[in-house]
C-alpha cells in the first residue's frame, strides 16, 4: 500500500543526528525496512514513528510497538527491540534461531559488521506490526 501516513516525531531526528556515523547508516537501514514493510501490509494506512525510552519506536493501530536503538556499552552492536511479554521474540526464536542472535525475549541483535537477513527480518516486522490481528494463530503463522 502506497498511501501509508508516516506520522513522525520531530524529536527522532534529533536522536538519530546524535548516533556515531556509523550507527546512524545501520539504524537508518533498520528504519528503512520498517518503513517498506509497513507500506507493503494493506491494512496499515498510519504508522507512527516517536520516542519510547527515548529510543526510535514504531506503532500501527493493530500492531506491537518495534524500537531501535544503539547502546554506547555495546559499541559493537545495535537491536531492534519488541515487547517482551509478547509472542514475538520466542516466535522468532523457533523460526529463525540458526539466522539472528537474540537477547532474552525482547530484542534482535546485530553485529557492526554483519548483513542484516532482510527478507527474515521483514517477515519479523510484519508480525510485530500485525501483532493483534495475528497473535491467536498458532506460531503466530510462521
Amino acid at each position: 500500500m502506497e498511501n501509508l501516513n508516516i506520522q513522525t516525531n520531530s524529536k527522532v531526528e534529533a536522536i538519530f543526528n546524535n548516533y556515531p556515523d556509523l550507527v546512524q547508516k545501520k539504524l537508518s537501514n533498520l528504519r528503512k525496512l520498517i518503513f517498506e514493510t509497513a507500506k507493503n501490509i494493506d491494512e496499515i494506512t498510519k504508522l507512527e514513528e516517536t520516542l519510547k525510552w527515548g529510543e526510535p519506536s514504531y506503532l500501527a493501530k493493530k500492531g506491537s510497538t518495534l524500537r531501535i536503538d544503539w547502546k554506547e556499552k555495546t559499541p559493537n552492536q545495535y537491536a531492534m527491540y519488541f515487547k517482551c511479554t509478547s509472542n514475538l521474540v520466542p516466535t522468532f526464536k523457533m523460526a529463525y534461531k540458526d539466522i539472528f542472535t537474540f537477547e532474552g525475549n525482547r530484542a534482535i541483535v546485530f553485529q557492526m559488521n554483519e548483513t542484516i537477513p532482510e527478507i527474515e527480518l521483514k517477515k519479523c516486522i510484519k508480525a510485530a506490526l500485525t501483532y493483534h490481528n495475528i497473535k491467536h494463530i498458532p506460531n503466530l503463522g510462521f
